[in-house]
């Protein structure tokens, strides 16, 4: 069974940290590029960071590069986002995703989300 669980979440203060986790099985870890997106209510989901299925090659939104860091175990099947220096603009439930391209095609994975919620 394919799934993706991400954990971390939760209420901080501007300038605070969060360290969110997603924990995958089910699928060859390895083979996947990992990334992280969020969802604030009203707006379209957003990618935030991709890292590649080595871990040699990550990207960042502009609006958190510098301040949010992705990374990746693979021994472990896990990828993480650590989220420094919190904003309220980041509030917003983030989602991690695995995926891989087949014929031009992706195949993806998407776990259940978790609330990151930044408010003084």
């Amino acid at each position: 069974q394919v799934q993706l669980v991400e954990s971390g979440g939760g209420l901080v203060q501007p300038g605070g940290s969060l360290r969110l986790s997603c924990a995958a099985s089910g699928f060859t870890f390895s083979s996947y590029v990992m990334s992280w997106y969020r969802q604030a209510p009203g707006k379209e989901r957003e990618l935030v960071a991709t890292i590649t299925s080595t871990g040699g090659s990550t990207n960042y939104a502009d609006s958190v590069k510098g301040r949010f860091t992705i990374s990746r175990d693979n021994a472990k099947n896990t990828a993480y986002l650590q989220m420094n220096s919190l904003k309220p603009e980041d509030t917003a439930v983030y989602y991690c995703n695995a995926a891989r391209w087949v014929a031009a095609t992706v195949h993806a994975y998407w776990g259940q989300g978790t609330q990151v919620t930044v408010s003084a």
